[in-house]
């Protein structure tokens, strides 16, 4: 897909964000994980969602990128990138999370005419467990994808700020 070069501060822009930003997620767990991202025939449910990593986003658009997924499938990410059995990926499933993140925010912001050099990235952060509530400031809308890796439920999101 084409790169496209939206004003940012537009909610009619940040709609047509939504398939570039699952063609990010998409591309990255192909080329990193070899594994093909799914549309879900039903609503994704929330319930097990219990890792989430963040990614700040400042520049011409400022934000948070998140993706939201179970444990099983952290270790799954990890078994994947390092080439080793689920049981040996635990440990690692931060970090992995943490990059799958990283990446699909990098491949995201390149995906818009212009915003690859203007637009940094923060450092990862990953927050296990469910119960809590992301407050972000200036927040002025959120888009999402729901997509399924290996049957399990991940959701992409961008919070962004006016």
């Amino acid at each position: 897909m084409s790169a496209i070069n939206p004003n940012p501060v537009t909610n009619e822009s940040r709609q047509s964000w939504i398939p570039l930003l699952e063609i990010a997620a998409r591309e990255v767990f192909e080329r990193m994980l070899e594994s093909q991202l799914t549309s879900p025939t039903n609503s994704v449910i929330e319930d097990g969602l219990d890792i989430t990593s963040m990614v700040g986003l400042a520049g011409q658009i400022c934000g948070v990128l998140t993706v939201r997924c179970t444990t099983a499938s952290a270790v799954l990410m990890a078994s994947k990138m390092l080439g080793v059995d689920a049981s040996q990926a635990g440990s690692e499933m931060w970090d992995a999370v943490g990059e799958v993140c990283n990446m699909i925010a990098g491949n995201f912001k390149n995906k818009i005419s212009g915003m690859g050099d203007g637009c940094m990235l923060s450092v990862p952060t990953v927050i296990t467990g469910a119960d809590y509530t992301l407050h972000s400031l200036a927040y002025s809308g959120k888009i999402e994808t729901r997509l399924l890796f290996e049957g399990k439920p991940l959701i992409v999101s961008i919070e962004v700020h006016s």
